[in-house]
């Protein structure tokens, strides 16, 4: 009884990483019950909690019940008839996956009338299925022959000259997986997968029985609601739905389970493999963050490891204009080196700095900003944070004491209210959207506040019940009007508040969002948003129950983002919704490790561990450990190093993974920079947009190619393990660190563990993380140390990290960026499912299927104004710049207001965004930009401008000299 109660606890923590069918399936979900049961199984006696099926019980024990339509992933549903059993006292053959065990229960798998009852009903299932197992590219992986041989299966009388499905057509519309339903048993575990698992609801049973068959949608699957998340083709028990890549490649021979190198959900995968070829990714179920759920992204979308623009050798040139000169390692780091030693011995120390990238692991990113301090001598260290979640970092630090979210996502599971701003889950985190709707679909109530229709506003099954339709740049007022809601309608709960909070601080707070300027009736006027809705939805998070916020980039790329981020804090602290599960303030991050390059010292006024580089006895701390001295004062930010750029004090930069040209601001800004610039280096996998204006490029490795660690936006921790040879040769830590040892500083680590050693070592939060240690937990949520040894999945429990909670006064401030007669729109931008940030990985996979382009959206008011139609080509100028996109018409957006997305660098999205931003952090207002919208029919000047400069930079990187002649 012991052991089968230790087994299931281990399985909990179980960590595969060298055999995928290591990991078990229990055919049902576990119970969570308190209670124990205790039974008799084929003479065993066995004691499990209240509400555990009999199969799983019998797997628990050991016991192999043959089955079909059950998996542990999805809820019972007894159709498949294979998993039937005996019950001492019970007449018939109950299905064991959907029969509950119960005290004194005497149960029998297998006994001679079973065994007919499920040879019998295996010889129909296989009666009308193709019979080309040694053809089959699941042969030897598909459920449907390991239980025909299970059940002793070794004949089939009925012969095959009837009526039956072998001739069904295959659907291959799908780029990533084939749908064939002659080979279908209509389990429906996919139809099933497909409402639970996702809660898309793409798939169904039509039909009636011989008739019945799974159907998505009315024609295919590439034009059905299908996402391609992969539940279904992870469901399917035989080969109906298979990934093409298994078809082509066959069946994979072991597996290495990593993490996922998208966005900030932090998915576990066990990428399967033959010798060092990736066959697919299949969603990890031991997985703290998905619990074997995926997206198209990490599901599919990992063929740019091996994609042919990759850049494996090193180049350098003397001039952006030169071609690029392939050379050695040691040839480009000591041209590297020489050159920041010179442009250092002639500008000054401050003249160059480094750049870490969200995209690399935690300890890729703690070497650069040890390079940056430690070898540059100087703090100028920055991170692609700076243009999206540094608000995040600074808000919560000022209220609450800690940079990073509250809860873990499993959280939500136990929210009543979920408050949704600014960001649209189901396209930039959707793993965490379907745990999300799952718990929406069981009665959780939902507000949004965003100024377009996301998914999530009225969707299968889901519908918001307030959508705050607020205008761009006014989310503050927002927050504002809700709070005044709440302190004016006696909704605070002061005795949290004087147990937790500082009571002088919210006083402050309370009596300035009390007064009659703050409230729905005055502020929704800003807003657009009606006074009764805004009263309502705070009424709503105030008095619902565990109430939790979610927001994205919406909230922070503003030029009052930090403002909004305390905003939320408040309203959090103000009703007791921190510190318990359910109910916190989370923040999702949009890259795979946002949060783990910010816990790594990224900013230039932090060491690892948010502490200032001001701090006497941390400063003493880290120059221990690094042997140098350091300096004391904040270094330069991204838009400081870019200003400087210009003005001519700053001349070398090594930015590592990130494409600041296509990324940050104001493109034409940033490109002066560059050409300012004497030595850029830029790392990565491909030759970006950055890239064309270096002067070195170090080739780096994909995700699929390095050993490191990676940290969600639930703080988790997470391991990524090398499954490949890297094609330059090293992983990206260990180039820094030789880029370091020809500037005359050694960095002699031997492994990535090595690195998260040193940073355990300096690094309180970090204490007690380590790679053996995520080897027998497989993740670990930060705080890690003495204390919570097993890491913090919920934080600020009995109190906040800074001892009182700090309210601020949440005043609106309206953006300098205003509509005019000459810039009438405001332009708001986001992301799309299928692709990711700048595009460089996502645009050299099959994703483009779904998005080839970026679009922009506009209402049909606007459209029909300007005499524009669907399709059409349309320039988008404002302040800064101008670009040409196609267009979609559509309600989704309110008049007033277009829409578009930034994955694909010839739409010239950041060409037109400003330079404004945040007051207190410099996160840039991607969210507001004024502009006009007129139909052309050609390119804007920088789009063509940009088509032929790209070109020739690629044709110099594939020495096609002729035609590297188009004139730059």
């Amino acid at each position: 009884m012991d052991d089968i109660k230790y087994s299931n606890t281990h399985h909990q923590h179980e960590h595969s990483r060298t055999n995928y069918d290591d990991q078990l399936d229990y055919g049902t979900p576990a119970s969570d019950s308190d209670v124990q049961v205790t039974l008799m199984i084929d003479d065993r006696e066995i004691t499990v909690p209240e509400g555990t099926s009999i199969m799983r019980a019998s797997i628990m024990a050991g016991i192999n019940v043959p089955k079909l339509c059950a998996t542990d992933s999805l809820e019972p549903f007894g159709s498949c008839r294979l998993c039937v059993v005996e019950i001492e006292g019970r007449r018939g053959y109950p299905a064991s996956c959907t029969t509950p065990v119960a005290e004194g229960l005497k149960v029998h798998t297998q006994t001679p009338k079973l065994a007919d009852i499920r040879r019998g009903t295996m010889e129909l299932y296989i009666s009308d299925h193709p019979l080309d197992c040694l053809t089959c590219a699941t042969n030897g992986d598909c459920e449907l022959q390991d239980m025909a041989g299970a059940v002793g299966l070794r004949e089939v009388r009925y012969g095959y000259e009837g009526e039956n499905h072998l001739k069904a057509e295959k659907d291959e519309s799908n780029p990533y997986f084939t749908f064939d339903p002659s080979k279908c048993i209509v389990c429906s575990r996919c139809v099933r997968a497909c409402e639970e698992t996702q809660g898309t609801f793409a798939l169904t049973i039509s039909g009636r029985g011989f008739e019945s068959k799974v159907a998505a949608g009315v024609t295919d699957f590439m034009n059905s609601e299908c996402v391609s998340c992969g539940a279904c083709v992870q469901a399917c028990p035989t080969a109906t739905l298979i990934e093409k890549t298994v078809i082509e490649h066959g069946v994979p021979e072991h597996s290495v389970t990593t993490t996922c190198a998208y966005c900030g959900v932090g998915c576990s995968f066990d990428a399967e493999m033959k010798g060092e070829e990736v066959v697919r990714m299949v969603p990890n179920k031991n997985g703290g963050a998905n619990h074997g759920h995926s997206c198209v992204k990490g599901r599919f979308a990992w063929g740019y490891a091996t994609h042919k623009d990759r850049i494996t050798t090193p180049m350098i040139r003397k001039s952006i204009h030169d071609e690029w000169q392939q050379v050695s390692w040691d040839e480009a780091f000591s041209y590297a080196a020489s050159e920041i030693t010179r442009i250092q011995a002639k500008y000054g120390k401050a003249s160059v700095g480094g750049i870490t990238s969200s995209r690399c692991t935690n300890e890729e990113v703690y070497v650069v900003q040890k390079l940056v301090r430690a070898v540059f001598g100087v703090n100028n260290v920055d991170t692609c944070a700076r243009v999206c979640h540094s608000p995040t970092g600074y808000g919560l630090k000022q209220t609450i004491g800690e940079s990073a979210g509250t809860q873990t996502f499993d959280s939500v599971m136990q929210s009543d209210v979920i408050f949704v701003i600014g960001a649209n889950p189901t396209d930039g985190h959707p793993v965490f959207a379907s745990q999300m709707k799952r718990r929406l679909r069981e009665g959780a109530k939902l507000i949004i506040a965003d100024p377009r229709a996301i998914d999530l506003v009225d969707s299968p099954h889901v519908k918001a019940d307030y959508h705050l339709k607020l205008q761009p740049g006014t989310n503050v007022a927002l927050i504002s009007a809700i709070a005044h809601v709440i302190v004016t309608e006696g909704l605070v709960n002061e005795e949290f508040v004087k147990e937790r909070c500082e009571w002088d601080s919210f006083v402050e707070w309370r009596d300035f969002v009390a007064l009659p300027q703050n409230s729905p009736e005055v502020l929704g006027l800003a807003m657009g948003v009606p006074a009764e809705e805004l009263r309502a939805a705070a009424r709503l998070y105030a008095t619902g129950g565990n109430a939790a916020i979610y927001y994205g980039l919406g909230v922070t790329e503003h030029s009052q983002g930090s403002t909004m981020v305390m905003g939320i804090a408040n309203l959090a602290m103000a009703t007791a919704n921190i510190g318990r599960e359910g109910v916190g303030v989370n923040p999702l991050r949009g890259q795979n490790n946002v949060q783990g390059s910010c816990d790594m010292g990224s900013m230039p006024h932090e060491y690892p561990g948010y502490r200032h580089v001001s701090d006497e006895a941390t400063r003493e701390l880290f120059e221990g450990a690094w042997g140098r001295p350091l300096s004391n004062d904040p270094g330069l930010r991204i838009p400081n190093m870019l200003d400087n750029a210009i003005e001519g004090s700053f001349k070398a930069i090594y930015c590592v993974g990130e494409d600041i040209v296509q990324s940050d601001p104001n493109t034409q800004h940033v490109t002066h920079a560059l050409e300012n610039m004497e030595c850029v280096i830029v790392q990565d996998l491909f030759l970006n947009e950055t890239a064309m204006f270096a002067h070195v490029f170090f080739p780096g490795a994909s995700f699929l190619e390095k050993s490191g660690t990676f940290t969600n936006a639930e703080r988790r921790i997470s391991p990524v393990r090398r499954v490949m040879t890297p094609k330059n040769g090293m992983e990206d830590w260990e180039v820094t660190a030789k880029f370091s040892n020809a500037l005359g500083y050694p960095m002699d680590y031997k492994h990535a563990s090595e690195i998260m050693d040193e940073v355990a070592s300096l690094t309180p939060t970090f204490k007690g993380v380590s790679f053996k240690k995520l080897d027998e937990l497989g993740s670990i949520q930060w705080p890690c140390n003495d204390e919570q040894p097993l890491g913090t999945p919920t934080m600020h429990i009995d109190e906040f990290v800074r001892g009182k909670g700090k309210f601020f006064v949440t005043q609106y401030v309206a953006t300098t960026e205003k509509v005019t007669p000459k810039f009438p729109l405001i332009l708001t931008t986001g992301r799309i499912l299928s692709q990711y940030n700048v595009g460089a990985q996502t645009r050299r996979t099959k994703n483009v299927a779904w998005h080839s382009e970026d679009i922009v959206e506009i209402h049909p008011h606007d459209a029909e104004e300007r005499g524009i139609s669907e399709g059409d080509w349309v320039g988008i100028a404002s302040r800064a710049g101008e670009t040409v996109l196609r267009v979609k018409i559509t309600e989704r957006v309110q008049p007033g207001v277009i829409y578009t997305t930034f994955h694909h660098p010839e739409s010239g999205a950041n060409v037109i965004t400003t330079e404004n931003s945040d007051w207190a952090t410099n996160c840039p207002e991607f969210k507001v930009t004024a502009v006009q919208v007129t139909r052309v029919n050609q390119l804007s000047d920088w789009q063509q401008h940009y088509k032929t400069f790209s070109e020739a930079q690629l044709a110099f990187a594939d020495r096609d000299l002729e035609a590297a002649k188009i004139e730059l």
